[in-house]
């Protein structure tokens, strides 16, 4: 398994309105294309935080669902909504160890 964790830092104060846009607008497309394992919101150390984990079967997997998903119409449509909100963004690809319970 692949796990992807995206961090997205946010202007403060916009945690609220991010969220109700991504709920009505945004969501239904992620999980249209990619597996969602969590969403959350910072609340110690780094605030103003979204912190999204998707898991893959293989980067080849995510490469291909995030390709679907870049070329959906109404997904292209929605990207430029969050900008605003939006000061920084961050991946990382983890990959669980042995003993690890998520495989």
């Amino acid at each position: 398994m692949v796990i992807e964790k995206r961090t997205y830092t946010l202007l403060p104060g916009m945690i609220p309105a991010f969220l109700a846009l991504y709920e009505a607008e945004g969501l239904a497309l992620h999980i249209k294309y990619l597996p969602m394992l969590g969403y959350f919101t910072s609340d110690i150390g780094p605030l103003n935080q979204v912190i999204t984990l998707w898991g893959y079967d293989s980067m080849a997997q995510r490469d291909d669902l995030r390709a679907r998903l870049y070329a959906d119409p109404a997904w292209i449509a929605f990207g430029p909504k969050t900008t605003p909100f939006i000061q920084t963004m961050e991946s990382a690809i983890l990959r669980p160890t042995s003993w690890s319970p998520i495989q």
